[in-house]
């Protein structure tokens, strides 16, 4: 065995790694940059190496840093978790040239995936199924968009040497063509290096499933079985299963026979991961992920094995621990992504300081996290905070406890998406298994919208406004229960949630607040009120309500057992007008770089109109004109960095 690991990486998976490496005896190193300097992944490890700048092409991306780490340190092996150089042949024969070990498979085999066009027409060779399109030489975009009319509509787009479904781009209709062969190549050169792209029919509805399989360096290669990908945003997977369900057996042994043929094909070592489209009982090749998933995790549930144990067994040289026949499948895994995105504004990415972050516990549940309570989310790198796992007899049962682990996940400081993911998993076409990877782009929107806050929780976060730090020696005259000699004690609120703006009137008598009117509805009495630093709970009437709380600044964070409320003091000095780029407005959110500008001082645009691309936590977002107008300023031109909150263009309304 191994007896000291750098892993190139960060967050979640470098510190799954790390506890798998902690438990075979192996010294753990960690590098990170600038932005992970009090990281979780640095803290776990048993000892860290600075690598440089947060822009991960100065730091996670840069070889000769990380080699240089590793012979400082004195590391035997560089395992490159998922992402970043993961699937990079020349990384990967950098590490084996400067006499390491590398915790993947050989350099030939993922330069064997790493183009899909090469990758499939191997594969056809081979006899797997493949999708019909484009996979030719010619890479001009002329050439590409008489291919795409060619192949017949609707198609996608995906560049070449692409993964984990960044730059992909679906096309219905001909004028679609061309931007979007644009698109996906500027994000293919962007985050791959290499704008080569792939056209392949489009199946409307299909569902993703993908098979395990390990091998070693002495011929031994098996499976562990398939995963069911297909709840989707934007191709990135959100919920993941295993095993795939309502998948006919004889499909489900043809998946795993070409699974191995793939595998055996490139000569593979270590784990891997083959996806398949399925359509019905047929199955069509789409990639190989050279490396070890997000979601091994729901394999492991089922299997009762460690993945990351078995890759660094096979990096020693030993054989697989197990062969086929000894592998078996007990239960059902679901794994939730929690990341920091806002569903309720176009799952814009959030980044800042976490002022709470409490993962769930409980019976068949795992969290594999790489984020803790006052650990800050980099707007340099992607979204994913950690994993919420649940294992169960039945996959109704696997369902259940997932949807309630997640809903007993509380994050303050950064919007989060695990009350999105936990209706998904309540949904009747998740749980009947009608849902394809279509299913989020047609019933997404709706489950990413919040009913409005009960006004027992408005009434709870206003009082929590007028609380003081420290009530315990706080002076009796900075309280804020509206004392007046002689009159009644009222006090008003004004809150906002969701874009929505709340009164709350608040009236005390012998120092307690007795009663509240919301909005324009009639007062209430209230009774047992209960409010502390970290739960609130009152009556009114018959109904009780109580929530967790959290209080930070002027925002109150109401939880109960279903739902999240942020309520924020609002200041009528603040409230002028002003859009987010969530709302295809004119200022941006959060730290990021410009990737195109589509107009110029002068011009008049529709609204609607795109006027500027911001990558932010490596995804594109688009700013759009809120209105018809004339473009007055553009104030960031392309390749510049737009720092948070920018005005990115001024628009001078029409008429």
């Amino acid at each position: 065995m191994l007896k000291s690991l750098l892993v190139a990486n960060r967050g979640e998976i470098a510190c799954r790694i790390f506890r798998s490496a902690r438990r075979s005896g192996i010294r753990t190193i960690a590098v990170y940059s600038d932005a992970d300097a009090g990281a979780a992944h640095v803290r776990e490890a048993d000892e860290a190496l600075y690598l440089g700048p947060a822009p991960a092409r100065e730091s996670y991306l840069d070889v000769a840093r990380i080699l240089a780490a590793a012979r400082t340190s004195g590391a035997a092996a560089i395992h490159p978790g998922y992402g970043f150089l993961s699937e990079n042949e020349k990384f990967a024969r950098a590490v084996t040239d400067a006499g390491l070990i590398f915790v993947g498979p050989p350099a030939a085999s993922i330069a064997a995936m790493g183009s899909k066009i090469l990758a499939k027409t191997r594969m056809r060779a081979a006899g797997v199924p493949v999708l019909p399109g484009y996979a030719g030489a010619a890479q001009d975009l002329p050439t590409l968009a008489r291919e795409a009319q060619a192949a017949g509509l609707p198609l996608i787009v995906k560049p070449a040497a692409g993964g984990g479904g960044k730059g992909m781009q679906i096309v219905r209709s001909a004028p679609e063509i061309l931007p979007a062969l644009s698109a996906a190549r500027r994000l293919a050169e962007s985050a791959f290096g290499d704008g080569a792209l792939l056209l392949e029919r489009y199946l409307a509805a299909p569902r993703h499933v993908e098979v395990q399989v390990f091998a070693d360096a002495h011929g031994h290669c098996l499976h562990l079985g398939e995963r069911d990908c297909s709840i989707q945003r934007r191709h990135q997977k959100l919920i993941e299963e295993a095993p795939a369900p309502q998948v006919p057996d004889e499909v489900r042994a043809r998946l795993r026979a070409a699974a191995l043929v793939v595998a055996r094909e490139i000569g593979y070592v270590g784990a891997g991961t083959v996806e398949f489209l399925l359509d019905g009982s047929d199955f069509y090749f789409m990639e190989m992920n050279t490396r070890l998933q997000v979601e091994h995790t729901v394999t492991e549930a089922i299997t009762g094995l460690d993945l990351v144990e078995w890759q660094l067994r096979v990096a020693s040289g030993e054989p697989l621990p197990l062969a086929q026949e000894q592998v078996h499948f007990s239960g059902h895994a679901i794994e939730a992504r929690v990341c920091a995105e806002d569903p309720a504004h176009g799952f814009l990415p959030s980044a800042g300081e976490l002022a709470l972050l409490q993962w769930p516990q409980g019976e068949g549940i795992r969290v594999d996290a790489g984020f803790a309570t006052a650990d800050r989310v980099s707007e340099h790198y992607d979204s994913l905070l950690g994993k919420v796992i649940a294992w169960g007899a039945t996959r109704e049962l696997a369902a259940a406890r997932l949807a309630q682990a997640l809903d007993a996940t509380r994050c303050a400081g950064v919007h989060t998406n695990e009350r999105y993911l936990a209706a998904i998993l309540r949904q009747p076409a998740f749980l009947d298994v009608r849902h394809s990877i279509a299913y989020l782009g047609n019933e997404g929107a709706a489950l990413a919208t919040s009913a409005p806050p009960p006004g027992e929780a408005l009434i709870l976060a206003a009082l929590a406004t007028l609380m003081t730090p420290s009530p315990g020696t706080a002076n009796p005259w900075d309280a804020r229960d509206g004392f007046t000699p002689n009159l009644p004690a009222s006090v008003r609120v004004q809150l906002e949630c969701a874009g929505e703006s709340h009164a709350v009137q608040l009236s005390w008598q012998d120092g307690r607040c007795v009663a509240a009117r919301v909005d324009q509805a009639d007062a209430v009495s209230l009774h047992d009120l209960q409010l502390q630093a970290h739960a609130a709970a009152v009556r009114t009437g018959a109904r009780r309500f109580a929530a967790q709380l959290l209080r930070v600044d002027a925002t109150v964070h109401l939880w109960t057992d279903t739902a999240h409320y942020r309520l924020t003091l609002e200041d009528p000095r603040e409230r002028e007008f002003a859009v987010s780029a969530a709302a295809g407005g004119l200022t941006t959110p959060l730290p990021g770089v410009v990737v195109s500008v589509a107009v110029q001082p002068g011009d008049q645009v529709k609204s609607g109109a795109v006027l500027m691309v911001i990558e932010a936590m490596k995804m594109e977002h688009t700013i759009t004109a809120p209105y018809a107008g004339r473009v007055a300023a553009v104030h960031f031109a392309p390749g510049e960095r737009a720092p948070e909150g920018s005005a990115l263009i001024e628009l001078e309304r029409s008429g």
